[in-house]
């Protein structure tokens, strides 16, 4: 992972899910967040397999259901400064917080 992603380099966005792609070995979920020019940027959001989620009492219809609505993630930034990261902690529309650390951190 740290190839991929800087640890070091930490964001964090709160903006609105997409899309979830529920698979293994890793899932993804693309964001929606207002940029600083106040346009609209596609964040790429890599995250651990579903199973963490399960154990967390997340399933992939908890994620389904946030689809178009508000999330806050804060992940660690790609290395090549793309618009995409390693998430390291989920904050849902329910409230519920998610951490992925020390997994992605």
């Amino acid at each position: 992972m740290t190839a991929v992603f800087d640890f070091n380099d930490r964001v964090t966005l709160t903006g609105t899910l997409t899309k979830i792609d529920w698979r293994n070995p890793h899932t993804y979920m693309t964001v929606e967040v207002k940029g600083a020019d106040g346009g609209m940027e596609t964040w790429m959001i890599e995250g651990p397999p579903p199973s963490f989620f399960r154990i967390r009492d997340l399933g992939k219809a908890d994620f389904e259901g946030t689809i178009g609505k508000t999330v806050k993630v804060e992940l660690s930034r790609a290395r090549d400064k793309s618009r995409s990261g390693l998430i390291r902690m989920l904050t849902l529309p329910t409230g519920k917080v998610v951490s992925a650390c020390p997994q992605n951190c």
